[in-house]
């Protein structure tokens, strides 16, 4: 039978290329799995991380396995980003992708009665022909879930297809309430004395189907009658069980968890499960702790899900690559609805290989994960348009399309559009749902352009179903004030920013979904935004996971049917001024508020109940209840408030704007833009344009106004921007850059020459 050995423990580990070694390096770090080297480094805020090829070396006896002529395999749950396993200075596999589980069959390369050496090399360097090629996180290296030895006989459930189960299972519900299990398990080396049992089990573990086939052909269907539904509220299990057998013995054995629903989209009604339209409201995920990096336990996994549970959230976006395993288990036991998708995100390298590799990745993605009922969408590419767009672009996305559709032809395809993707791009009705980025209130235009812009959409593209992948904002703890504004980082203007999305989605139930942009803070170690470098800002709960913002309990009232009542603003703690405005979060229909024990007000509403309170000098107790709920906080007034509540660039911004157009002089800004040949202008890409370190200073200075991007050849956020215009830059700001900054800026660019 099969015998699962994990490896996690004691390996020697070397940052830096230095070669395969011939014996157990023991001068090298000694490490436990998962590990990654960018644990610090990749969000650190230092502005850059280690990318390259680092070793890790393990001793191993080779598995007694009792059956002649039987195998061993190594399994790696992931590396990133690529591998090569070595056995015994052999190399025996190597694998392009981080994210992915791969496995080597190492059976050739090992000798019995002695310790082998297991080598394995990772990289995260850039490569042309490997996805992701540049985007909005760090890429860590290194060996983050873990490494298994498996044994099996010679014949046994095959391990060498893309890293699958060797069992494929799709529930089909039937009208009178049964279901048609549609099986199909592969077995490498069998033959006509080889035949397989299948099983399939409730949750508490009874037989309620079964049947046989020879080895040679497994396919089947098996009817389950009476069956229970995977549904959000109610995700009912099943266990089905492929038992390989000769003659009357087992030989192998393989089980994978999976749930009987259907689901559909429509562009007018959303999303349908099980015949009952569920608006999907929810959030994306990043699989990084800090100071870990991307090397969680299983155990942390499951728990980030559950903090998710606990939001109130229906569906989980697993943004941008293939999730752990563990995390897939937990969203199919906890009923999360699941958008998965490979990282053809931001930039298309034009390199075949490249192409090749995403289809790879895609295999990999649906043929390991095929089982899981809570992932009802395969995303095939995210901001893709932001390299810009080219027939071969679109003949890609056709070609992902279609090899979704002959893999699993049970679920839907999506993509995440970049916000200014045109309505009449060629991008529009290749996938079967369709959603947008947008980010109106934070890196362009006003919150309340968002709610026009969904309606805009719906009726110019009624066959469309249309979704929200990313919306979102940054907000840090520390920065408070009784004005929030747009980009100035407080955890005030990210809850104003989500009260407004919360009911433009409430009103939209024709939005099949929407996931807020992020659940967690993230690492992005190019980053240098807000005053907290290395990471994106715009989670609902902190990095290390040990603070949820304000935001989250917006959401919570708005999706948690446990009651729930929360005190807004307790970080913001010292206060200046006459009066201060309190909030609070619940999903009950009555607030009171209490000053110091002495009731204050009382009111009825929905989600966001606001109360303006006058402060007594020195400390301040504020309670609110609503029916048996409470929550409390405490308030100083403060003649000043703490400086440290104001980021100091969000006075600079302004500043800097008005002297950009001091500068620009006496120039008709109202006059059509000139383009004149031979010179720059706003429609020469941040790459051509950097040729010029005279026109790179001008649009490095108006890119830092116009989003608060730093930006420099070869630093930080370039390889993803290099290849965007300037222009589409501001149009991606809009209503954020004042009148005629566009037009500034081209005039500046045209008084430049280009050399030849």
């Amino acid at each position: 039978m099969r015998n699962i050995i994990n490896l996690n423990q004691g390996w020697r580990f070397l940052r830096e290329d230095g070669g395969l070694p011939e014996s157990l390096p023991l001068d090298w770090q000694e490490v436990d799995l998962p590990h990654t080297w960018n644990a610090v480094d990749g969000h650190d805020g230092r502005g850059e991380y280690y990318r390259g090829r680092c070793w890790y070396a393990k001793n191993f006896e080779m598995p007694v396995q009792p059956l002649p002529e039987g195998r061993v395999y190594v399994e790696v749950a992931a590396a990133g980003q690529q591998a090569v396993v070595y056995v015994n200075g052999r190399e025996a596999a190597s694998h392009e992708g981080g994210y992915s589980l791969f496995r080597a069959d190492i059976t050739d390369f090992c000798e019995c009665g002695k310790r082998n050496l297991l080598v394995i090399a990772c990289s995260n360097e850039n490569k042309s022909n490997v996805y992701p090629q540049a985007a909005d996180f760090t890429f860590y290296g290194g060996l983050y879930r873990g490494v298994n030895l498996i044994s099996v006989p010679k014949v046994h459930f095959d391990l060498d297809y893309y890293g699958g189960p060797g069992l494929q299972v799709t529930p089909r519900p039937c009208e009178d309430g049964g279901a048609a299990f549609e099986i199909m398990s592969w077995v490498t080396g069998g033959d006509e004395n080889y035949t397989v049992l299948y099983s399939v089990l409730d949750e508490e573990g009874r037989e309620v189907a079964g049947a046989v086939r020879p080895a040679e052909k497994t396919g089947v269907i098996i009817y389950v009658p009476d069956v229970r539904k995977w549904d959000i509220d109610h995700p009912y299990l099943y266990t089905v069980r492929a038992l390989l057998q000769r003659r009357n013995e087992a030989w192998d054995e393989v089980t994978v968890r999976t749930g009987v629903r259907n689901f559909s989209c429509d562009p007018d009604r959303g999303f349908c499960i099980n015949g009952t339209w569920t608006p999907l409201r929810g959030v994306s995920r990043h699989q990084d702790w800090l100071y870990k990096g991307n090397a969680l336990t299983g155990e942390e996994h499951v728990q980030d899900a559950r903090m998710i549970k606990e939001l109130g959230a229906n569906t989980i976006r697993l943004a941008h690559y293939q999730h752990a395993r563990e995390f897939y288990d937990a969203c199919d036991e906890l009923g999360f609805v699941v958008w998965a998708e490979i990282p053809f995100i931001s930039v298309m390298n034009r390199d075949p290989q490249a192409h090749e590799n995403c289809i790879n990745q895609m295999k990999e993605l649906i043929i390991q994960n095929h089982h899981h009922p809570s992932i009802c969408f395969w995303g095939i590419s995210n901001e893709i348009l932001i390299g810009g767009i080219s027939p071969e672009l679109v003949k890609n996305h056709r070609e992902l399309h279609a090899l979704c559709k002959e893999l699993d032809p049970s679920r839907l395809t999506a993509i995440a559009h970049v916000s200014m993707t045109p309505g009449d791009s060629p991008l529009h009705g290749i996938t079967d749902v369709e959603s947008y980025n947008h980010y109106f209130g934070w890196y362009g235009g006003k919150v309340e352009d968002n709610g026009p812009w969904l309606d805009d959409f719906h009726r110019t593209h009624p066959e469309i179903c249309l979704g929200l992948s990313e919306y979102g904002c940054e907000g840090i703890v520390t920065y408070h004030g009784p004005g929030p504004a747009c980009k100035d980082y407080s955890e005030e203007y990210q809850a104003l920013y989500h009260e407004h999305m919360a009911e433009v989605l409430e009103r939209r139930p024709w939005i099949w979904s929407s996931h807020v942009w992020n659940m967690f803070d993230f690492g992005c170690a190019a980053r240098d935004e807000g005053g907290v470098k290395g990471r994106n800002n715009k989670g609902l709960v902190t990095m290390d996971r040990k603070t949820k913002k304000d935001s989250y309990y917006l959401y919570q009232a708005y999706w948690s049917k446990k009651p729930m009542i929360h005190l807004c603003g307790r970080r913001y703690a010292q206060r200046a001024g006459e009066s201060t405005l309190v909030k609070v979060y619940t999903n009950q229909p009555v607030v009171a508020l209490y000053l110091n024990g002495r009731p204050a007000e009382v009111k009825s509403g929905s989600k966001v109940f606001s109360f303006r309170v006058t402060l007594e000098e020195g400390f301040n107790v504020i309670t609110a209840a609503a029916g048996e709920l409470k929550d409390s906080i405490t308030l100083e007034k403060v003649d000043r408030e703490p400086s440290v509540y104001v980021l100091p660039e969000v006075n600079e911004r302004a500043e800097g704007v008005a002297n950009w157009f001091k500068l620009a002089g006496s120039l008709d800004l109202t006059a059509p833009m000139e383009f004149p040949e031979g010179k720059y202008s706003v429609r020469d890409t941040l790459e051509e344009i950097a040729e010029s370190r005279e026109a790179m200073a001008v649009v490095a200075e108006a890119v830092k106004l116009a989003s608060n991007f730093r930006i420099a050849p070869g630093e930080g956020m370039w390889e993803m921007m290099k290849s965007m215009t300037p222009e589409n830059i501001c149009k991606m700001a809009g209503t954020m850059m004042p009148e005629g900054f566009v037009e500034s800026l081209n005039s500046k660019l045209i008084r430049i020459r280009k050399e030849k």
